[in-house]
């Protein structure tokens, strides 16, 4: 199927990231725009508190975006990734984990009570979205029954995953919110600690850190395509305008979640993640394993 994907589809995918995350940004952000507060922040001269470690807020708010361009290498624009490795799956999930170390970094290196407070937030809630997470991801890989990302979207030809793994598929998308720290989960970068991780950041530091939360958003939405929506599957339009159509979407009800749903207590999150979505997510695990056994 990879050739009903033209090159040139997949040639512009780094451009469609950075796009993306730009309309996202329009949609969720309030006066006076993205767009303002991009020349503004590229102006603004950089605060620096006492005893700060520049290096680490450096290495910690470029590591952000760089992340979530990685971690878009084996997104397929149709059914042809960028680089379709056979552990794809596994890259994924390795680039989100250098995710935690860009919020901690920045959240650790300006040496401000609020922004370790943002850091420590980011840990705990990464702690607890995690384990559901990885497990919600690995059941897609085992429908498929491969951790290529190309071989679980063939594996949805006739029928999409969401249909019948709903649960890994819900779960999925809460992790992605909590993964962009979005919405309800929030709290890494809450108004009660002044903008957490984001506290003391300011100038190019800041919107490099905004701006790959935007992108780590956007991927997180656009990898919920492939694993469950069956990738460019679909009648009538191309395969790579399925795959826009349906990442639009995951992301207009992403963006939809910050409106809607409050933000909830890291304590009830930790909590209810540990209790309810991993049973949840080993319950549809084997329920999948199952049917897989079964063909």
């Amino acid at each position: 199927m990879a050739e009903d994907t033209p090159l040139w589809a997949v040639a512009v995918l780094p451009a469609l990231l950075p796009a993306a995350a730009w309309a996202a940004a329009s949609l969720g952000a309030g006066p006076p725009g993205p767009g303002r507060e991009v020349l503004r922040l590229l102006v603004q001269q950089r605060r620096v508190t006492r005893a700060s470690d520049m290096l680490l807020v450096r290495v910690g708010t470029a590591l952000l975006p760089v992340a979530a361009v990685l971690a878009a290498a084996v997104l397929p624009l149709g059914f042809r990734p960028v680089s379709d490795l056979p552990d794809g799956i596994v890259w994924f999930n390795a680039l989100e984990a250098l995710a935690w170390a860009a919020v901690w970094l920045s959240g650790w290196g300006p040496n401000s009570t609020l922004s370790l407070v943002g850091g420590y937030r980011f840990l705990a809630q990464g702690l607890a979205y995690e384990l559901p997470h990885m497990l919600a991801i690995t059941t897609a890989a085992l429908g498929g029954e491969s951790l290529r990302v190309g071989a679980v979207v063939d594996a949805q030809a006739g029928l999409w995953f969401a249909v019948w793994m709903p649960v890994a598929c819900g779960i999925y998308l809460l992790s992605a919110l909590a993964m962009a720290f979005w919405g309800p989960f929030d709290q890494p970068v809450g108004a009660d600690v002044a903008g957490g991780a984001a506290a003391e950041l300011s100038g190019v530091d800041r919107l490099l850190f905004l701006g790959g939360r935007w992108l780590l958003l956007v991927v997180a939405a656009a990898f919920s395509v492939p694993l469950f929506l069956g990738g460019g599957h679909g009648p009538l339009l191309p395969p790579w305008a399925w795959t826009l159509v349906k990442t639009a979407a995951v992301l207009g009800l992403l963006l939809w979640a910050r409106r809607r749903l409050p933000t909830v207590r890291m304590e009830r999150y930790v909590e209810s993640a540990w209790v309810v979505l991993t049973p949840l997510a080993i319950a549809q695990a084997l329920v999948v394993a199952l049917v897989v056994l079964g063909r």
